[in-house]
């Protein structure tokens, strides 16, 4: 045990300076059970670490992060450990990569039944599906996501201010008040472009070609986070890599299902469940027509963050599609999202109709299309910045 707390207060001490995310403040860090989930890459080891370091010494043997990659942990287990640590006086114990353990959500259970005097905080994957495929951990487990940086966040990463997130609502109704202030204190388009190509993922600050970083991180989510965690045998990796690489370059139409199974040679059913894990991996959002949801197809495959476009060398995307894939992300937290006809682009929680454009376009007075419009600093009326949505969180 020991050797696991001198690991720990290395880590927390040398935890390099970091952005400290707003999630930190949102969690009820009272449940005696917490689930951190998260894409790979978007920082949730410092996250954990992070906790540890504002709220205990270093070495402070109460609280100890573990990796369940240690050999020690996967040969004993994650509730033997537990009662290892909790018999030596713990009481914080931080898991990370928590799904690469046999039984996991099993263990946890058991660590909660037995040991009341004692809080595990995990991190996973988000194709791990906490109360749907591990009822043992219904009414126990308290889970979050983590995000990637939202533009706002990489604003004041890169500036040093301390900009606030604001509402959809308040977007809608409030946008020209709301960036004209934001204005007085930086012009977020000198910004913009930089986060669109490599502003989502933490990994920008560290001093590492973040292309090479992105692409090791985007083939992991595939080989372990969807393999491992769906337990798909092996043989299928490069089906699925295949699949998408075509939904990438299929472009802006709705993906041919049965093409797709024909070239791939498998079942239509197959290729949407695929298709769903790459969603749940953070690698793709699924746009549905209104009133549609899987197993139908959708209407749209866009890549989940507009920094994964710019790794797909030699192909280049279409700005429009960019700026799509920006706003769809930027949403997607805590708004649905659909496509509807031809007239918008996006249908926003079933009562905002939303079109992405290059340049501010005039409307019919009686029309109640909202224009998100990348050429902007200062919006007026229907035609708000798109910059701005990335203020949404």
């Amino acid at each position: 045990m020991e050797s696991f707390f001198r690991t720990h207060a290395y880590l927390v001490e040398h935890l390099p300076a970091t952005v400290r995310r707003d999630l930190m403040d949102e969690i009820n860090w009272k449940d005696r059970m917490i689930g951190i989930k998260g894409a790979r890459g978007v920082g949730k080891t410092t996250f954990l670490l992070q906790y540890a370091k504002e709220n205990f010494a270093p070495n402070d043997k109460t609280c100890l992060y573990i990796n369940t990659n240690n050999f020690y942990v996967q040969n004993v287990g994650i509730a033997a450990f537990a009662d290892e640590f909790y018999h030596s006086g713990g009481k914080v114990l931080l898991i990370d990569q928590v799904y690469k353990q046999p039984n996991w959500s099993q263990q946890l259970r058991e660590c909660y039944d037995r040991y009341p005097g004692l809080k595990i905080v995990f991190a996973g994957s988000p194709v791990m599906r906490l109360k749907e495929e591990n009822p043992e951990l219904n009414g126990i487990v308290h889970s979050y996501n983590l995000r990637g940086f939202s533009f706002r966040e990489y604003l004041n990463v890169k500036t040093g201010l301390r900009l606030k997130p604001y509402t959809l609502d308040e977007i809608i109704s409030k946008h020209t008040a709301i960036a004209t202030e934001i204005f007085e204190q930086v012009n977020p388009r000198d910004h913009f472009q930089d986060y669109l190509h490599h502003g989502f993922y933490p990994f920008f600050l560290d001093k590492q070609n973040y292309s090479e970083n992105l692409l090791k991180n985007m083939n992991m989510m595939i080989e372990v986070d969807i393999l491992l965690v769906k337990q798909i045998e092996l043989k299928y990796l490069a089906k699925i890599k295949q699949l998408f690489y075509l939904l990438t370059i299929s472009g802006s139409s709705a993906p041919n299902v049965s093409s797709l199974a024909q070239e791939l040679g498998m079942s239509r059913a197959t290729v949407m469940h695929y298709i769903k894990y790459l969603m749940e991996a953070r690698l793709v959002n699924m746009i549905y027509a209104k009133g549609d949801e899987f197993p139908k197809k959708p209407a749209r495959v866009l890549l989940h963050n507009s920094n994964l476009m710019y790794s797909f060398y030699p192909r280049t995307f279409d700005t429009h599609d960019v700026l799509e894939c920006f706003f769809c992300n930027a949403l997607w937290k805590d708004h649905k999202i659909n496509k509807v006809g031809t007239l918008c682009s996006f249908l926003v929680d079933g009562q905002y109709d939303f079109k992405i454009a290059e340049y501010s376009a005039k409307l019919k007075s009686k029309s109640k299309t909202l224009f998100a419009v990348n050429q902007c600093d200062i919006g007026e009326g229907n035609q708000i910045p798109l910059w701005l949505f990335g203020f949404l969180y």
